[in-house]
């Protein structure tokens, strides 16, 4: 599990494909603190670490990740906002992320607030209930608030901070950002559709 809050941000140093699957190998600021078999969330995307050399460690993608998150639009010298999982003793600062990213959405503006940023996206309205203003949402990894929703876009509001030690500073017109909406939303969502159809479990 993840909570939203970004610890560094890393450098793509190579793609390497294998059948189906990529690997991606990245630098950063705390690969030496990295161990084998660990979770570590890119861009919002859960991976395992399955290798280190010196400064740089390898995770692997299947080809269903690369497809349907902006991993598969990387290119060489780009950058990821990198998260470990939460240790069990941890504090709890941003919201419960899965690490599971449940689509693309493409940013569609981005206004100077005089001194923050507000960022507009536009994502597949099929999930717009999961979407409300002042709820949460996960944005490349970055655990946010949503200022504004409509039907299918959102806005989030970036502070000097964020911008800059995220890959927000980074970001342009056109950009896709991987999204994962709020967990507890998705669980809601789906219990009321299921008792509306009138769906029942076995006791």
């Amino acid at each position: 599990m993840f909570t939203g809050i970004i610890e560094s941000m890393g450098t793509l140093l190579e793609v390497q494909h294998h059948g189906t699957n990529v690997d991606l190998w990245f630098t950063s600021s705390f690969t030496n603190e990295l161990k084998i078999d660990q979770s570590l969330a890119h861009n919002g995307v859960c991976l395992t670490v399955v290798e280190i050399e010196g400064e740089k460690y390898r995770v692997t993608a299947i080809e269903e990740t690369m497809l349907k998150t902006n991993l598969g639009a990387m290119e060489v010298g780009n950058k990821v906002n990198l998260e470990r999982c939460m240790p069990a003793h941890g504090r709890f600062d941003g919201h419960i992320v899965q690490g599971h990213v449940d689509q693309t959405a493409v940013l569609m503006k981005i206004e100077e607030r005089d001194g923050s940023w507000n960022f507009f996206f536009d994502f597949n309205n099929a999930d717009q209930a999961l979407v409300v203003s002042k709820g949460s949402i996960t944005v490349n990894g970055t655990s946010l608030t949503v200022v504004e929703a409509s039907k299918h876009q959102f806005s989030v509001s970036i502070i000097p901070y964020t911008y800059d030690h995220t890959i927000f500073h980074t970001l342009k017109v056109g950009d896709l950002a991987n999204i994962e909406f709020d967990i507890l939303g998705k669980y809601v969502l789906e219990a009321t559709k299921r008792a509306m159809a009138g769906v029942r479990f076995p006791d």
